[in-house]
């Protein structure tokens, strides 16, 4: 009877075991499928948030082109307006001072919506990468 007893005891020993390996391996599936859900949602955060940046790059970009297309044209207006030689070069060095700053300020501008889009593509991949890093520690 004590055989039997003791093996009765195995019998439920290993099907507790089992049971909480099984809950255990459940419990981890389910963990690895929320992150791989919670990784796809963060990607396609990511693409959305980019395609929006970009298209607000690419709209600086066509009005900047458009910009500088009309202050060429005013440019050559204000040139062939002239009348004499030092008139010329008064125009022209304020054309000049004039390109240059507006250079300088498209150039900052674009390179702030640059940044933006890069911050904006990556910003919910950080966040989904530090999230996983205080899950693991």
């Amino acid at each position: 009877m004590s055989q039997s007893n003791a093996e009765n005891a195995a019998a439920a020993n290993t099907a507790a075991a089992a049971e909480q390996v099984s809950k255990a391996s459940t419990a981890a599936v389910e963990q690895i499928a929320g992150a791989g859900t919670a990784n796809a949602a963060a990607m396609a955060d990511s693409t959305n948030a980019a395609g929006v940046a970009l298209k607000e790059l690419s709209k600086a970009y066509q009005d900047l082109a458009a910009r500088n297309a009309e202050k060429l044209r005013s440019s050559i207006r204000a040139l062939a307006a002239v009348k004499n030689v030092k008139e010329f070069v008064e125009v022209e060095q304020k054309l000049i001072k004039d390109g240059v700053q507006a250079a300088v300020a498209d150039t900052k501008n674009i390179a702030q919506l640059t940044t933006a889009v890069f911050t904006a593509a990556f910003e919910p991949v950080k966040k989904r990468i530090e999230a996983m890093q205080k899950t693991t520690h």
